[in-house]
């Protein structure tokens, strides 16, 4: 039962962009600018060894239903916490639903923070182990958000049993952009989840896995044009998908004309992400991704332009 160092830590963590095409379930991202954060407290009015959500909006309270406590709780027991009680309070700077990895971003910076609370003494696996607690009772047993999001930058998930994560660095001095565009609409992960086949020809088989290992050669050698050209590729997952988003293949056409190197749909959507190696090139992508949102779906859309975060959950 480690003694705490801190009365009070705050925790940041970035949203994601997880399958990144063929990469389903094994390959995710984290980008800059968009997250949430999480401050964890010491707090007397909390039972010891247990864990309250003090402030939150439009999420429960009770923290074996909220992301955050979820992971926190995991967190807590793997610190063999019991002499004092905790109480975490969660700022959403995601929306929820959107396919940025808003849970992945919740988990991830409450087990940080209940880390540092304690001096950090575990590592980023096992800080990944506890948001994959809470990703499995909220949207399935994947890494490909929570990943990235405790790691920063490219991870591949290796396999689950026992979990290996492989983190992919992008060269620096070589230049990223994801072109980020969230409509109005909401695409629970488990419902998008349960269009997926249950069987795959060999044809399909072969194909995305060539395609993700392209992707990954990309992500080593800095090139962000096969990276695209890759990450659009997904004739699995992303045919099955894009039907329920409304406007979604016009938004992939749009992309593509407006000069984007590829564009698929992040994690289970509904936000669209194209790829560039230009901020102003990418700011003109999301002004035609933005319409053909509206002209086809019908759907009002916002548009972020942002780059790789390579940092990952930090204590603020």
């Amino acid at each position: 039962d480690p003694a705490p160092v801190l009365r009070s830590a705050t925790a940041f963590a970035p949203a994601t962009v997880a399958n990144l095409g063929p990469g389903f379930d094994f390959l995710g991202c984290a980008v800059s600018g968009l997250g949430d954060t999480v401050i964890a407290s010491i707090d007397p009015a909390v039972p010891p060894g247990t864990l309250a959500i003090s402030s939150v909006s439009r999420l429960s309270h009770d923290p074996l239903w909220n992301c955050a406590g979820i992971a926190g709780i995991a967190a807590m027991r793997m610190l063999r916490i019991r002499s004092v009680g905790l109480s975490v309070s969660l700022q959403k700077g995601l929306p929820l639903g959107s396919g940025l990895g808003s849970s992945a971003a919740s988990a991830a910076a409450a087990a940080a923070a209940i880390n540092a609370l304690f001096g950090a003494p575990l590592s980023p696996s096992d800080l990944v182990l506890c948001g994959l607690e809470s990703e499995a009772k909220v949207s399935g047993y994947h890494a490909d958000n929570v990943g990235p999001a405790i790691l920063g930058g490219f991870v591949l998930i290796r396999r689950y049993d026992p979990l290996d994560l492989i983190r992919l660095e992008f060269p620096s001095d070589r230049d990223l952009f994801f072109v980020l565009v969230s409509p109005e609409f909401e695409a629970p992960t488990k419902k998008m989840r349960a269009t997926l086949p249950s069987d795959i020809t060999m044809k399909d088989h072969v194909y995305n896995s060539s395609q993700a290992a392209a992707l990954v050669a990309a992500v080593v050698r800095g090139d962000a044009r096969v990276l695209g050209s890759a990450m659009a590729s997904d004739t699995i997952v992303e045919p099955r998908r894009a039907p329920l988003i409304p406007g979604m293949a016009a938004v992939k056409m749009a992309a593509e004309r407006a000069g984007a190197f590829g564009c698929t749909i992040s994690g289970a959507g509904p936000t669209a992400v194209a790829v560039i190696d230009d901020e102003e090139k990418g700011k003109e992508i999301g002004k035609r991704m933005v319409e053909a949102f509206f002209k086809a779906g019908g759907l009002m859309a916002s548009v972020k332009v942002a780059r790789l975060d390579r940092v990952g959950a930090r204590v603020i």
